[in-house]
């Protein structure tokens, strides 16, 4: 969202920019000229009329609704002089470890290349293509030999990266405290205490009503006044099932328009075209996760569309503008073989991981349109979940969340902090891969989409190291009796049995600060 000390003026006119253009744009000029022939339209008041009769046919809230969606979308405004780069990231070690990162990940994908002998990229021959488009539908009953090929990387191989940070403008000997040496991410950044969580989640404590916990709980009529602002605020109170799918469609000002439709069928022609080396990857994700897991299985070929398609859909790549990350490219040879070329390769910049499936699977609950299904996950991970695989200080970035973790527990549950540490079983190295997967595939599916209800609602991630803190504040019992790094994930091995709002009302609020 605009920060507060941003000029109002230059945000207006970025959001003004952006819209310019778009297909809602067109509508409301459409709309506009059209309605000069209607006869309450009077020549002496034209622009008070339009506008009224713009509020009355719906088309200001769709406006108010766009805008909404751009601010929260739009980078933060920097300084004037201060270069490009510090808008996606203002600290210079975060982007240099980011950087270093980013070649890693690249250096892996073009060895198996070269190992494999597949090329990054081919064109299907015809016969391919027809096959591909007839089981479009039937994806999953495919079993391709996939043995040869090898996630990019795991959560663990990023979570020994994200430990080795330093902040080189940092003396040691000046740490603030000692349990600053307790846990395994090593730079300072400011994240919320108890008290503070306290003044940004009010809405969870026990003196409001919680959809997961209180049935009876009012539900105004959000979804028929079509406002994502509104929409919003009431999902930090969780959204009823019936109702979800609607009020994350309305917050993500994500709507099933026709031309939605049409980006999503262009997609699909682009998979049939051309086969990539990525989506190997993506095919034996899947297998690997939702494939074997109870809840989700069944969604396996929604799981290969949609993620078939992201790894084509190059408007994807503007998020890169307030992200940290580049976008990765490769050279690529001209039709002649005489020239080279450097690409975004996959063409959206975003190279899949061991779980990023896991991103898209809770949403099949919600959404049996692959199309309507594919614009909310696309619209989730330019808004959030990409800053849960690359490095940065954003207050929802993933080094925050880790080290948001780790100051809780030190703090409010020191004697098992310091008894898991000295077992040798560091608590963040069992948290990591809740907080990179927000969970998902560990929590039950309506406990896990209550906690993404919030993660919409108050526009943050943040929620996701107080959740993983709080399941430690609950299994502290067994795991003051655990001696071992085994028997402590044997203890937080099984989620699926735990209610999320109980747990973190009991934490941020009934918790002596």
């Amino acid at each position: 969202m605009m920060d507060e000390g941003s000029d109002p003026s230059v945000t207006i006119a970025q959001v003004v920019q952006r819209l310019k253009g778009t297909h809602l744009h067109s509508q409301l000029e459409k709309q506009a000229k059209e309605c000069l022939h209607r006869p309450e339209i009077k020549l002496e008041s034209l622009k008070d009329d339009v506008r009224r009769w713009l509020k009355a046919s719906g088309w200001e809230r769709k406006l108010q609704n766009a805008v909404y969606r751009e601010l929260h979308i739009l980078p933060p405004h920097g300084h004037p002089r201060a270069p490009p780069e510090h808008t996606k990231e203002p600290l210079a070690y975060m982007r240099k470890a980011q950087a270093g990162w980013e070649k890693r990940i690249m250096k892996s994908l073009n060895s198996m290349c070269t190992e494999l002998g597949i090329p990054l990229s081919r064109k299907r021959p015809v016969p391919e293509q027809k096959e591909l488009t007839k089981k479009w539908n039937e994806m999953g009953t495919d079993e391709p030999d996939l043995s040869k090929f090898r996630p990019v990387y795991a959560p663990k191989d990023f979570l020994e990266v994200l430990i080795g940070l330093r902040n080189p403008n940092n003396d040691r000997s000046e740490e603030v405290t000692v349990r600053s040496h307790w846990g395994l991410i090593q730079v300072s950044l400011n994240v919320c205490d108890v008290s503070q969580l306290r003044e940004t989640y009010p809405e969870l404590s026990f003196t409001y009503g919680q959809l997961g916990i209180d049935d009876h709980t009012h539900v105004p009529p959000v979804v028929s006044a079509q406002d994502s602002a509104a929409a919003q605020q009431y999902s930090r109170q969780g959204c009823p099932t019936g109702l979800r799918a609607q009020l994350w469609t309305l917050i993500l000002n994500s709507y099933s328009d026709p031309e939605d439709l049409t980006h999503y069928e262009q997609l699909k022609a682009r998979v049939i075209q051309h086969d990539l080396l990525v989506d190997n990857l993506i095919y034996k994700d899947v297998k690997l996760t939702a494939s074997n897991d109870d809840y989700y299985f069944v969604f396996e070929d929604y799981l290969y569309q949609v993620l078939l398609c992201f790894s084509r859909d190059t408007s994807v790549l503007e998020h890169f503008n307030y992200d940290s990350a580049t976008p990765p490219k490769s050279s690529i040879h001209s039709k002649s073989g005489s020239e080279q070329f450097s690409v975004v390769y996959p063409p959206n910049g975003v190279i899949p991981f061991h779980g990023f499936s896991m991103y898209v699977a809770p949403l099949c609950f919600l959404y049996n349109e692959p199309s309507k299904l594919y614009s909310v996950f696309k619209e989730m991970y330019i808004r959030y979940f990409f800053r849960l695989h690359s490095i940065s200080s954003h207050p929802s970035g993933l080094v925050s969340l880790c080290l948001r973790f780790e100051r809780l527990l030190q703090t409010h549950l020191p004697q098992l902090f310091y008894h898991l540490r000295e077992i040798g079983a560091q608590p963040l190295r069992i948290a990591f891969k809740w907080i990179v997967r927000a969970f998902s595939g560990y929590l039950s599916t309506d406990q896990l989409l209550l906690l993404w209800d919030r993660i919409l609602g108050y526009d943050s991630l943040e929620i996701v190291a107080v959740l993983a803190a709080a399941v430690f504040a609950f299994r502290a019992e067994n795991l003051m009796e655990v001696t071992s790094l085994a028997s402590a994930e044997a203890v937080l091995a099984d989620l699926s049995t735990l209610k999320v709002m109980p747990l973190l009302q009991i934490f941020l609020f009934a918790t002596a600060v």
